[in-house]
């Protein structure tokens, strides 16, 4: 905030409560749960041969042309699952909302907005061109790498392969949230 992030429409991460609170106040954003990360937990309910027919189930969901068909499909798979494993079942209850967020947002985007996938591709990369280096001789050194890593991959966003139409993102309305729970950040003098 300080350094002039605004805009934020959505936070994709993993299901940490605490930084789900911080996205909410801070950047009265819209929070989306990994749903990649999502499917690894739903299947941890499951014995290992019925993984593939119950991530095919869960995944008719995600496919849906709309939220609330998705809201809806998702709900009919989960009552179906619980007879059968109902601890996945509560599993996506509670998780229906954050797993479903993006469907919010316009269609042509849905595929970028589900996962944290192209963040960690991007810490794979800085990862490799860091153990190419090796031993750095001081802080300054791989600060200089991984910024340059960064403004590369910022560069190929902007200009070569756009991850998303600005446009498209323009016409959205922030969602609804209470002034009173948006949290302000003044910076203090050192």
């Amino acid at each position: 905030m300080r350094r002039g992030l605004t805009g934020v429409k959505l936070v994709i991460s993993d299901a940490h409560e605490g930084l789900k609170a911080a996205i909410t106040r801070v950047l009265g954003a819209t929070w989306q749960r990994c749903r990649v990360h999502a499917m690894r937990n739903a299947l941890a309910y499951v014995p290992k041969g019925q993984h593939t027919m119950v991530a095919a189930a869960i995944r008719q969901a995600f496919i849906q042309p709309d939220h609330d068909n998705a809201v809806q499909t998702w709900r009919h798979v989960a009552d179906q699952l619980r007879a059968r494993w109902p601890k996945l079942g509560t599993f996506m209850d509670d998780a229906e909302a954050d797993v479903l967020a993006y469907m919010a947002f316009p269609a042509q985007h849905r595929t970028k907005l589900h996962s944290t996938n192209p963040l960690e591709r991007l810490n794979k990369e800085v990862k490799r061109r860091a153990d190419v280096v090796g031993i750095f001789p001081n802080e300054d050194s791989i600060v200089r790498l991984i910024g340059a890593v960064l403004l590369e991959a910022n560069d190929e966003w902007q200009l070569q392969h756009r991850y998303m139409q600005v446009e498209a993102m323009a016409d959205l309305t922030p969602p609804a949230i209470e002034e009173e729970k948006t949290l302000q950040i003044t910076p203090r003098a050192a």
